[in-house]
């Protein structure tokens, strides 16, 4: 559980740090047999702030309750 809690508050971290991902796409627009136009796309995926303060939250969660349990 120790370790579950752990990994939660890293990516509460990284998503506070970062507040988000970016992604690329590949769309193809014109085929005409022997040619073809391909276009790029740049998405944006924003994460809030409150989702890492939760994910931290969670995390110290789980590592205190791990330690009152006494589970490893």
């Amino acid at each position: 559980m120790k370790v579950v809690g752990i990994i939660l508050v890293v990516v509460g971290v990284l998503a506070l740090v970062y507040q988000g991902f970016t992604y690329t796409t590949e769309r193809q627009v014109v085929d005409l047999g022997i040619a073809e136009v391909r276009t790029q796309e740049t998405e944006n995926v924003p994460i809030p702030a409150y989702v890492g303060v939760i994910l931290v939250a969670a995390g110290v969660g789980a590592i205190l309750w791990a330690s009152r349990s006494g589970s490893a």
